[in-house]
């Protein structure tokens, strides 16, 4: 039976061992290669990059080769001068055309080129919005990667409070045993200890959850066989004057607000031109055959070089350029609108997070020291009980005391680090 115990320990030491480690740094690679949401959003860039062309914009020329063919069927009665009459019920008419055609719009009052700027701002505009779902997706990595590490600091700390609880069952046991302690202190030691065995168990199917939501940002199923780090990395300092001195210049959602302020100017620009003259111009080179069956004109075949040119001047057209104007005009004072609200958010965001970044630190260091008492006080406590100079009672309070003193601590290091995170999303820190 001992064989077989140091066996099934061994087994599951070498489990342990040949888990793979999946780093943060590593999180955040699968993340940047495999993530759908960032996927979606390289392409957006992408469609964006392809459309800000020349030709887009309307500048280059446009070539075709034009073809034609049609074939019908009369039938035809002709009466004649001389009172003659001519009837043909299967006349038919061949008419065949082709030729190349080049169309060019040469002048339309600077509109093309505001509207290639208008495309080259929206391309930049693209690649705003990928860089905000880059820190977005960082930030949601770092949220859940380092939830798994709060799972599992969690679950060593049941472990260690199984391991004090063990202990207590057996001094609790013993001291029964040798009359010196009541039944009753016994039972609830190993009701306690039950208890945190079934925390214990709860807490690992939360990890797994954790490590699910983590592989769903990872954009890959790589199962649940694998380990993370064992502590959470802190900054050692942040300036609130770094954070407030940035905000402004590189958060991406101003960013994203300025440039759509700078859009619409261009498409209020874009709308006015549509108010003056055009002129375009188009050539090309005619082929055409028609073929009778009957009659006094049997084939008439043309061929040539032909140029045209277009001039268009709006005069009144019901209102409707004045209506795109003001539409346009609305657009800009909503983008701007948007501008001076999004700056606002973000400066109040940033308050909020570096608020709860120091608060949280404040809180984390007082636990941390409080953690240890708690540990301190379980330890003597324990040691007091093997005396007989402690009550069950206070064991079980001061059991109780470690176990809240641990969550707290895990939560509130997973909390700084969060708002660490956030206030480097907020400033596009990568």
């Amino acid at each position: 039976m001992k064989n077989l115990v140091l066996l099934l320990v061994l087994i599951t030491a070498l489990n342990s061992v040949a888990q793979k480690v999946l780093t943060f740094e590593e999180a955040v690679e699968w993340a940047m290669k495999n993530n759908f949401n960032l996927k979606v959003a390289q392409n957006e860039a992408l469609m964006a990059k392809t459309n800000n062309t020349w030709g887009n914009a309307g500048m280059l020329p446009n070539f075709s080769l034009n073809g034609s063919g049609n074939l019908s069927w009369n039938s035809t009665h002709q009466t004649y001068s001389d009172g003659t009459e001519l009837d043909n019920n299967s006349l038919h008419t061949q008419t065949l055309s082709a030729g190349p055609e080049l169309n060019w719009t040469l002048f339309e009052s600077g509109r093309i080129r505001i509207t290639k700027s208008k495309l080259a701002e929206l391309e930049a505009l693209g690649g705003i919005q990928l860089k905000d779902q880059v820190m977005q997706t960082l930030y949601d990595v770092t949220e859940a990667y380092y939830l798994v590490v709060k799972q599992n600091q969690q679950l060593r700390s049941l472990q260690e409070t199984i391991n004090y609880n063990k202990e207590r069952v057996k001094i609790t046991e013993t001291a029964y045993q040798t009359g010196l302690k009541p039944k009753t202190d016994w039972l609830q030691a190993k009701i306690d200890l039950n208890v945190n065995i079934e925390n214990s168990i709860t807490q690992q199917t939360a990890i797994d959850a954790s490590k699910r939501e983590l592989n769903l940002l990872l954009g890959t199923d790589q199962g649940l066989d694998y380990q993370v780090a064992d502590s959470i990395p802190l900054a050692n300092s942040l300036e609130e004057k770094q954070w407030f001195q940035l905000v402004d210049s590189v958060n991406t959602t101003i960013q994203y607000y300025q440039k759509q302020v700078q859009v619409a100017q261009l498409a209020l620009k874009e709308t006015n031109r549509s108010r003056l003259p055009s002129f375009s111009m188009s050539a090309g080179y005619g082929f055409s055959l028609t073929g009778n069956s009957s009659g006094s004109l049997l084939t008439n075949q043309n061929r040539g070089p032909k140029v045209g040119a277009f001039l268009s001047v709006p005069i009144y057209q019901a209102g409707d350029n004045q209506r795109k104007i003001q539409l346009a005009k609305i657009g800009l004072q909503t983008a701007t609108d948007q501008l001076s609200f999004a700056k606002l958010s973000v400066q109040t965001a940033l308050q909020q997070t570096l608020s709860q970044y120091i608060q949280q630190k404040q809180l984390w260091g007082i636990e941390k020291e409080n953690h240890l008492l708690a540990k301190e006080n379980l330890e003597i406590c324990l040691q007091r009980l093997k005396l007989g100079q402690s009550t069950s009672l206070e064991v079980h309070q001061a059991q109780e005391d470690f176990e809240q003193s641990a969550t707290r601590l895990i939560q509130f290091e997973y909390n700084l680090k969060l708002a660490e995170t956030k206030l480097k999303q907020l400033t596009a820190v990568l």
